[in-house]
């Protein structure tokens, strides 16, 4: 009879050879190595969220598994940088059998809230009220071979797109791509467009939480080969008109936060950016971009397929729970109803997109 047992602990408390097991583990599953769930992510997380925590598992004192998690108000728990992280869940040796609201009762959680779950996390799928669509682009073959199938499927998608980078050199100045820029100010200038661009679509601004401009900032300045940001930016006439700010691993880009100048719109610069950045990722060694479980239309045109995530939340029974139910439980019926019915979503963002504009004035 093996001995079992969960300890809780802060991020900052985990040491190399904690961080070495978490990533075996991660490398013997079959999962995408997404860099949401390596323990780096975790650690900057906990660098700027004080409530961040870890629950270890462990059988006769040697690691099996780590839940990252953050912890509320009446232990209302939610996914480690729920708001911006891409995919969640725990990181469990195979063969590992837990029951969830036994794991929240060890961690002092009534409830536990995740939005981008990752498939094959079984602990929390029974509990799970959403599956989405993540869409994803395959470059384990080269760029070549996904150009080939791209000009194949949406041949005239990749010609405008072309053509329209050309037309921005003739009208605007000499375009240029750097894929892994170090200049703060390209930065900057990426948060000011993604701020505008929340704001106008009547979004929650994530940049006007400190919490989240801090992470960024410290991931950017991260050199851990498993987990670190990437800023690519594409100039004309020297200065940028389009950027992005994405998480990496060793062989999974997450597409994270793009933005472009909107002076520049009319150049789909946004597009041009993320056409050259699959092309230098390729090269990079990256196998897997993953363009995020967000509707857009460009996504549809880039990607190869499909990978599924899921919303929901596991809740323990009794009055520790209730702070979830109530707090959050309408609002994700309210969702949940509006996603089920494309035109209503589809009238709610223009009027959002409406309400932002007027904002602007």
């Amino acid at each position: 009879m093996s001995d079992k047992r969960i300890d809780v602990v802060g991020p900052e408390e985990l040491g190399a050879d904690d961080r070495k097991i978490w990533r075996e583990i991660r490398a013997a599953s079959t999962a995408p190595a997404n860099p949401f769930l390596d323990p780096a992510f975790t650690a900057a997380v906990g660098l700027v969220r004080p409530r961040a925590a870890v629950a270890v598992l462990r059988e006769d004192g040697s690691p099996v598994g780590y839940f990252p998690h953050e912890r509320g108000f009446a232990g209302r728990g939610r996914a480690i940088g729920l708001g911006v992280s891409d995919s969640q869940g725990a990181v469990l040796r195979d063969g590992i059998r837990l029951d969830a609201r036994a794991l929240l009762r060890a961690c002092a959680l009534s409830s536990w809230e995740f939005d981008n779950l990752e498939a094959g996390q079984d602990l929390f799928l029974p509990h799970a009220t959403e599956e989405l669509a993540s869409p994803v682009v395959d470059l384990g073959d080269g760029f070549e071979r996904y150009a080939e199938s791209l000009r194949r499927n949406s041949p005239g998608f990749l010609k405008q797109t072309l053509a329209k980078e050309r037309k921005l050199a003739r009208q605007v100045g000499e375009v240029r791509f750097v894929y892994d820029d170090p200049d703060p100010g390209a930065l900057r200038a990426l948060m000011r467009w993604k701020s505008a661009q929340y704001r106008r679509t009547g979004r929650r601004d994530r940049f006007a939480q400190a919490w989240i401009t801090r992470l960024v900032e410290l991931l950017a300045r991260s050199d851990d080969p498993e987990c670190r940001g990437v800023l690519s930016v594409l100039y004309a006439a020297g200065r940028p008109v389009a950027a992005h700010f994405g998480l990496r691993s060793p062989t999974v880009l997450s597409w994270w936060f793009p933005a472009y100048d909107r002076a520049c719109g009319k150049y789909s610069p946004g597009l041009l950016l993320l056409s050259r950045m699959l092309e230098a990722a390729a090269a990079d060694g990256i196998e897997l971009v993953d363009l995020g479980s967000g509707p857009a239309r460009y996504k549809e045109s880039f990607k190869t397929r499909d990978l599924r995530v899921h919303t929901g939340a596991v809740v323990r029974p009794g009055p520790g729970g209730a702070p979830y139910r109530l707090g959050r439980e309408p609002v994700r019926a309210a969702r949940r109803f509006v996603h089920d019915r494309p035109v209503l979503a589809r009238t709610a963002s223009r009027t959002l997109e409406g309400l932002g504009r007027l904002r602007e004035r």
